[in-house]
């Protein structure tokens, strides 16, 4: 599961990381405000590299919804799908039956870059958060679906069976986002990616020995509380919580 991100990098960094371009300049200054909890059932604009225009980087809102739905039905929507998560994650052993899943796996996969994660571990009845990033600060890259409503994009981030380091930390559900390997990236993007080609780069292990992981404030489970500043990535050490 996935539902709080991290993404810190300005816009310029990330088109000449991925090698692609902002499909709204005009946008550019809101995009490069550093964003350091995003949280997903506010389903936030988000950037994300659609298989349609790999060469694009484009908006989108957190929380996929069925392609046969309109821009004005998406706050009723939304509110009636945070029962089910909110369309934030998509268990991907379900990528080719599900309703919503099986329209975007072959044609309208994406890339969304965020510079962190955050997770939730249980000890002794209550929950910490872990940030999880790169060690060197380069941007992860989730593997997710979306959908075109009218003029609008939502997407969703692919979910897996936790490897021993996520099960670890993530101890509750067991299970983890999927993260492409920088050599894969593009190949997820790809047309040509048949049923098996899609199964097997989700299925390759990320390299976890590069990933930082870390207990932050338990502030970023409570809403009432503003969670977007830089100290919620700063880390906080609890007595007996370790992995």
């Amino acid at each position: 599961m996935c539902f709080h991100t991290s993404q810190t990098k300005k816009v310029i960094e990330l088109e000449n990381r991925y090698d692609v371009s902002l499909t709204r300049d005009d946008a550019r200054e809101a995009y490069d405000i550093p964003r350091y909890h995003i949280n997903g059932f506010s389903h936030p604009d988000m950037l994300i590299i659609p298989q349609e225009g790999p060469s694009a980087l484009a908006p989108a809102l957190w929380g996929i919804v069925p392609g046969n739905k309109k821009p004005e039905q998406l706050t009723d929507y939304y509110k009636e799908a945070v029962r089910y998560g909110g369309g934030l994650n998509a268990q991907s052993e379900k990528l080719f039956n599900h309703f919503i899943y099986k329209h975007s796996a072959l044609t309208r996969r994406c890339i969304i870059p965020v510079t962190g994660f955050f997770e939730p571990h249980e000890y002794k009845g209550k929950k910490y958060p872990f940030h999880i990033k790169n060690k060197n600060n380069d941007v992860l890259s989730l593997a997710g679906l979306y959908t075109i409503i009218g003029d609008v994009v939502t997407f969703t981030i692919l979910t897996k069976k936790a490897s021993p380091l996520f099960a670890k930390i993530h101890n509750k559900k067991n299970r983890q986002p999927v993260i492409l390997q920088k050599d894969f990236e593009q190949e997820w993007l790809k047309d040509d990616l048949n049923e098996n080609g899609i199964n097997e780069l989700i299925n390759l292990n990320y390299n976890e020995e590069v990933l930082d992981t870390y207990t932050v404030s338990r502030d970023l489970f409570h809403i009432k509380i503003n969670t977007d500043t830089e100290s919620i990535i700063d880390e906080v050490k609890y007595e007996g919580v370790q992995i």
